[in-house]
């Protein structure tokens, strides 16, 4: 990239890992071949099921949201990366609701984390 005097312009770009869940859904009934492809227990009633998905920072904080998500009650992980921070959980939809609704007021009220709305479809 250049100026307009001809002169190269270096563009540094750093992110920097805040505390927040950015991204907390619900989807309720989703089709068996969601399951399917992300390699989830296809071994439910999809009629009454759900999938919960989450991304937050710093990614390393999906570790405790697992904890949390799996201690809450009857929902089962399907997928948590220490990596990207992104959590998957499946189960009836009122236990992914629950959930995701104690690790959205946990890490916002005892950790400080900005938090976004839980949202369901």
């Amino acid at each position: 990239m250049a100026n307009d005097h001809g002169e190269q312009i270096r563009i540094v770009q750093e992110t920097v890992a805040g505390k927040e869940i950015t991204f907390a859904h619900v989807m309720g009934g989703p089709a068996p071949v969601i399951y399917q492809k992300l390699g989830l227990n296809p071994q439910l009633d999809y009629r009454s099921s759900a999938i919960g998905i989450m991304n937050m920072t710093p990614p390393e904080s999906a570790v405790i949201a697992s904890d949390i998500a799996v201690k809450s009650g009857n929902v089962y992980l399907g997928f948590a990366d220490r990596f990207t921070g992104t959590l998957i959980i499946t189960g009836e939809i009122s236990d992914v609701m629950s959930a995701l609704t104690e690790i959205v007021d946990y890490f916002r009220d005892t950790l400080g984390y900005v938090v976004c709305d839980i949202t369901k479809r």
